[in-house]
């Protein structure tokens, strides 16, 4: 097989010419080697395979990032702290109907029945404020505190394993912990406790973390 511009014997089923980088398959390159402008810089016929190549595939970071989940901490998170106070109010009471024998007494102990709810429920209004969660296709973002905040990110390409933790109430409520463990610098062990639906939550994580590895051509592990 010979090259219609220059005559130059060429592998059969090539694409470009490697002597003067015409292409073979039947298109006419924009400026033939023979009428090509004076003022046209000369491209090599490697320099045409790699531009052919590139035309051809989409870079890695090209690729729009997405959202794929938002979240925080769930009030259902606080159900242990909710048992622990029903249980408190519970054995109040029972002390006061036993004990109590003026209106004081009474109004000493519907104060302290009143004490572990205002706790637990000062908790939740702190872990629902200083905490939010953002995961897109490339990234993991994390912020957390009120007063002073912080914003931290873990590159989805740089985990390296997803794990859930519930207790016994947590499975009740379909709450849980999400652990990460990374290749990042700053938390190569982080931990978000008090996820709502956590099971689907981490089977978002482990996707996103496989689909960009794959992305990037990267191993992935065998299950």
């Amino acid at each position: 097989m010979q090259c219609p511009a220059c005559g130059v014997e060429v592998v059969p089923g090539g694409v470009f010419c490697h002597q003067c980088g015409q292409r073979l398959d039947g298109e006419i390159s924009e400026f033939p080697q023979d009428s090509r402008p004076a003022d046209h810089p000369a491209t090599s016929p490697a320099e045409m395979l790699e531009q052919a190549a590139a035309s051809g595939r989409q870079a890695p970071d090209d690729q729009p990032e997405e959202e794929i989940w938002r979240g925080g901490y769930s009030s259902k998170a606080m159900i242990g702290g909710w048992v622990i106070a029903a249980l408190v109010s519970l054995a109040l009471l029972a002390g006061g109907i036993l004990w109590a024998k003026t209106g004081w007494w009474w109004l000493a102990v519907l104060l302290a029945m009143l004490l572990p709810w205002l706790y637990f429920f000062s908790i939740l209004c702190y872990r629902r404020m200083s905490v939010r969660y953002r995961l897109t296709t490339q990234r993991f973002v994390h912020e957390h505190g009120i007063l002073r905040r912080v914003n931290d990110r873990i590159e989805v390409l740089d985990m390296d394993d997803i794990t859930t933790e519930q207790g016994f109430l947590e499975r009740l409520v379909g709450v849980g912990t999400i652990r990460i463990l990374s290749s990042d610098r700053s938390h190569p062990d982080l931990a978000l406790p008090g996820i709502e639906n956590v099971k689907v939550v981490a089977e978002r994580f482990d996707n996103a973390r496989r689909n960009e590895r794959r992305r990037r051509g990267l191993h992935i592990e065998q299950i």
